[in-house]
């Protein structure tokens, strides 16, 4: 990686509330020797000249070209990085097959530090490619070559947050995939945090250890509760996933007498610092748990539309006063971008509101008012990814993180119509890919360059 950068010449566009859009015509971006944004000057602002001039002079400005554009680093709030060499493998298949054929004979590879190694760097060279400059990560129930995955991420300069997951009950797990006993499972997730914990200084844009259920049915009660005491001690992250699809969350209800959401509330799971994947069949009353305690909703739209069952109610959970993330769920999602997930978050929103079964009459085929627009679901990679995860990243604003996408316009279609700013930011939403991301900086650092 490069110094830190100090400052940026740029078009910008940022989203720093629900379906509001920022848009500024070449800001000066000046940026802090801990690639922390420190000020934003405007174009007619009394200083912008004499400030760029010195910038020049010192060799300390990267200017963007004409037909460049800076976006916020993207944030992807659920990922099972171990998942990665399965993207997209049997997709076609119902879930427990694909769990158990697939998904866990691979994840019990990772028990091979070299295996992955090879996988995990791989992986993050491709989300940085993509412009995911924050994720968070499902590792699998190897504390070591979790930590491999720590490690890669500090090397490579993306920010991460990742959990050594827990799969403690002998009746919800494969025998050759899980935890040893409950107390190893609880002791590897302490000796884990305090690792990471201890790995951290050294890493600028900072790494963090997550506490890790997979999900209620894999785990013990005592696991669960132990899972809960550790996040409360060490006041770390949590991440798990809480009502994916009609299967998990009737089982739940059915083992614990209440709602996915209200079980993991009272063992612990639940607050600032935790984001719940998918979170489908939460109920307006689940959804008020998630608002008082600051718990977010990692939306995962593609593969949504795989193993969910059904279509969240995105629009509804904002009205309701949910922070909402955008997740690619790789590899339940069998692509990495985020820009195909904020594609299909509008898509799948709107076939919610317009319904999908023609043979029910057209005033009660769908779900009214549930669209949501492209700029609010770039939100949802950005801004409210950073709100999710408690941290102040995915904006372009003083005392944010600069975490940036240099995305070039070449060779995406204009013929000099739709120029408005908006215009231009929904054209690379809706097609740029991994060619058009030219530059990619988390904390100011230069990550990957095309």
């Amino acid at each position: 990686m490069t110094a830190n950068i100090q400052a940026v010449l740029a078009n910008y566009y940022s989203c720093p509330q629900y379906g509001d859009l920022t848009y500024q015509e070449q800001a000066l971006i000046l940026i802090d020797s801990q690639g922390v944004i420190q000020e934003i000057i405007a174009s007619d602002a009394a200083n912008y000249q004499s400030e760029i001039e010195r910038l020049r002079q010192a060799g300390q400005l990267v200017e963007l070209e004409e037909g460049q554009y800076l976006l916020p680093g993207f944030i992807d709030t659920h990922i099972h990085a171990p998942q990665w060499p399965q993207a997209g493998i049997a997709l076609d298949r119902p879930l427990d097959e694909w769990l158990d054929q697939h998904t866990f004979p691979l994840e019990a590879k990772y028990a091979d530090l070299d295996f992955a190694r090879r996988v995990y760097q791989d992986l993050v060279d491709q989300l940085l490619a993509r412009g995911t400059t924050t994720a968070l990560y499902f590792a699998t129930i190897h504390k070591e070559s979790s930590l491999e995955l720590v490690k890669i991420c500090a090397e490579k300069g993306q920010r991460a947050l990742v959990g050594k997951v827990v799969m403690d009950d002998p009746d919800g797990n494969p025998d050759y995939y899980r935890d040893e006993s409950t107390e190893q499972a609880l002791a590897d997730t302490e000796s884990f945090i305090q690792e990471v914990r201890a790995l951290a200084p050294q890493v600028k844009q900072g790494v963090y250890p997550v506490v890790m259920p997979r999900f209620a049915p894999s785990c013990t009660d005592e696991a669960l509760q132990g899972l809960g005491d550790l996040a409360q001690k060490y006041h770390c992250h949590v991440h798990t996933h809480c009502s994916e699809g009609q299967w998990e969350h009737d089982f739940t209800h059915e083992r614990f007498g209440k709602s996915d959401t209200e079980a993991l509330r009272d063992f612990g799971l639940f607050g600032p610092k935790s984001v719940m994947a998918h979170s489908n069949f939460i109920s307006d009353q689940d959804a008020t748990i998630y608002r008082e305690t600051e718990t977010a909703v990692a939306h995962c739209p593609i593969s949504n539309v795989y193993f969910a069952n059904s279509v969240i109610p995105i629009r509804h959970l904002k009205d309701l006063g949910v922070q909402i993330g955008l997740g690619s769920d790789i590899s339940g999602g069998f692509s990495p971008s985020l820009y195909d997930n904020i594609r299909q978050a509008v898509m799948s929103s709107r076939q919610l509101e317009e319904g999908v079964d023609r043979d029910l009459p057209f005033e009660s085929r769908g779900v009214a008012d549930s669209r949501i627009s492209v700029i609010q679901a770039l939100h949802l990679a950005t801004a409210g990814g950073g709100e999710a995860l408690d941290l102040p990243i995915g904006q372009i604003a003083p005392g944010y993180a600069a975490d940036f996408q240099v995305i070039d316009t070449q060779g995406l279609p204009a013929f000099g119509v739709f120029e408005e700013p908006e215009q231009i930011l929904q054209r690379i939403l809706y097609l740029a890919n991994k060619e058009n991301i030219h530059q990619v900086y988390v904390q100011g650092q230069l990550v990957h360059q095309k």
